[in-house]
C-alpha cells in the first residue's frame, strides 16, 4: 500500500499495471524514484541490456572560482558518451575564462545572460564579439580564445568533440607560464625577467575582473584582418521549422560554415508533442535538456530497448544508428538540443521510410492495417502531436 510522502504525493512502487513487480519497503531515495518514473517502472516493452543513458549536471563536480564555476559530464561520469563531452560554465559580470585553447574543438550554448569572445586564429586574424542568449560560438582545436561575463554575468553550455575531454586539461596562457623558465620567458618577450615577477604560480582557470568596457572601445585591429568565418551564430534568430507538436531549428557547417565538427537542432516540444520515432545514420547524439520533462525510449536491436526520464540540466544520450524519440511528459514546453560530431545533421525518419516504401510489403511486413498505412506521410514531420 503507498504511503503519503507528503500530503497529495503517494510514494512510487515498482509494480507496473498488469502486477508485475513488489513494492519496495527497503532503504530508497524516493524523490529520485519520483523522478524517475520510467527507470522505476519501465513500460512492458523495455528489455534487454542497453547501458546508461542518462546523467544530471546536478551529479556532477562543481568546480567553484572567484568569478564563477563549472561542472562537466565526460565518460567519467556517462561512460557510454565516447564522441562528445560537456561542461555547464557561469560567469559573474567580469568573470572570465582566461586565455586558453584546446586539444578539441569547442561548440557553445549561451544559456543566459552575456558574455564576450575573443580569438586569433593561426594566421593572425582576430575576432571580438558580444553573445546573447540562443547565441552559439565555434572554435576550432588549438584557435586560443576567452570568454568573460557582461553586466548580467553569463551561463553557458559548452559541447567539445571528445568524449574524454576534461576541460580542467587544458592549454593556458597562465599555466604555461607558470612552468617556463623565467629566462625563456624574457628572451621570447626582449623584456627582463623582473616583467615575469608576478605572474600566477599555476592555471588561473577562472578569475574575477571588472566588467570591460563596450565592444568598440576593445576592439583590436589586426594587420591580417578578421577570421574568415564567423565564430559567432544567433541560433534562436534563425527561423524555425514550425509544427503543432512544436518546432526546430537546425545547425550545422551549411549555415554556421565554421562548426565542421559539430552539427546540433534546438527542439522544442509543446505539452503533448513529441520529437517522431527516427534514427541518425552519421553519428551519437549527445543531449541536453533545458526544460520541461521529458521520456524517451532507446531501441538497440535484437530484442533490447530502454526508457529514460529526463528533466532540466540532464545529458542524454543515443549510440549511431540506435531507434529513439523523445516525448513530452509533463505540462510545461520541453526544450532541449541534439548534438553530433559531425559537419552535418543526419536523421532517417521512421514514418517517411515506411512512407517512402511499396505498401503491400510494409502491410505484409507488419501486418498493418489501413488505419496504420492511411496515416504514413512522406515529408518528414520531425516533431508530431498526440
Amino acid at each position: 500500500m503507498s504511503k503519503p510522502v507528503k500530503e497529495g504525493v503517494q510514494i512510487p512502487q515498482p509494480i507496473r499495471a498488469d502486477g508485475a513487480g513488489a513494492s519496495d519497503p527497503g532503504p530508497r531515495d524516493i524523490l529520485r524514484d519520483l523522478e524517475n518514473p520510467n527507470m522505476l517502472v519501465p513500460p512492458a516493452t523495455d528489455a534487454g541490456l542497453i547501458p546508461n543513458m542518462k546523467f544530471s549536471f546536478s551529479d556532477a563536480h562543481m568546480q567553484l572560482n572567484h568569478g564563477g564555476w563549472s561542472r562537466e559530464v565526460t565518460v567519467r561520469e556517462l561512460p557510454v558518451a565516447k564522441t562528445l563531452a560537456g561542461v555547464n560554465m557561469r560567469l559573474t559580470p567580469g568573470g572570465v575564462r582566461e586565455l586558453h585553447w584546446h586539444q578539441q574543438a569547442e561548440w557553445a550554448y549561451m544559456l543566459t545572460g552575456n558574455a564576450r569572445i575573443t580569438a586569433v586564429d593561426e594566421k593572425g586574424r582576430n575576432f571580438i564579439d558580444d553573445l546573447g542568449e540562443g547565441d552559439l560560438w565555434y572554435f576550432p582545436p588549438g584557435i586560443p580564445h576567452s570568454i568573460q561575463g557582461l553586466e548580467a554575468g553569463c551561463e553557458f553550455l559548452l559541447v567539445f568533440d571528445d568524449g574524454n575531454f576534461s576541460d580542467l586539461n587544458t592549454l593556458s596562457i597562465s599555466d604555461w607560464f607558470a612552468h617556463t623558465p623565467p629566462d625563456v620567458l624574457a628572451a621570447n618577450f626582449g623584456v627582463s625577467e623582473t616583467a615575469f615577477g608576478k605572474i600566477p604560480s599555476g592555471q588561473v582557470y577562472i578569475f574575477q575582473d571588472k566588467v570591460p568596457g563596450s565592444l568598440a572601445s576593445q576592439e583590436i585591429e589586426s594587420p591580417y584582418g578578421s577570421v574568415p568565418r564567423s565564430f559567432k551564430h544567433r541560433l534562436l534568430a534563425q527561423t524555425p521549422e514550425v509544427m503543432p507538436g512544436g518546432s526546430v531549428r537546425i545547425v550545422d557547417s551549411s549555415n554556421f560554415p565554421v562548426s565542421v565538427t559539430v552539427a546540433a537542432a534546438l527542439v522544442e516540444l509543446k505539452p503533448g508533442g513529441m520529437r517522431e520515432l527516427h534514427w541518425h545514420p552519421n553519428q551519437d547524439e549527445w543531449q541536453y535538456y533545458l526544460s520541461g520533462r521529458a521520456r524517451m525510449t532507446v531501441f538497440g536491436g535484437n530484442g533490447s530497448a530502454r526508457t529514460f526520464d529526463y528533466r532540466a540540466g540532464d545529458v542524454g544520450y543515443v549510440p549511431f544508428a540506435y531507434g529513439h524519440y523523445i516525448q513530452n511528459t509533463g505540462e510545461e514546453t520541453v526544450w532541449f538540443l541534439e548534438m553530433f560530431k559531425s559537419d552535418r545533421f543526419a536523421d532517417v525518419s521512421l514514418n517517411q521510410w515506411m512512407a517512402l516504401t511499396p505498401r503491400d510489403l510494409v502491410r505484409d511486413n507488419l501486418h498493418a492495417g489501413p488505419e496504420l498505412l492511411d496515416s504514413l506521410h512522406k515529408r518528414k514531420r520531425p516533431v508530431v502531436s498526440s
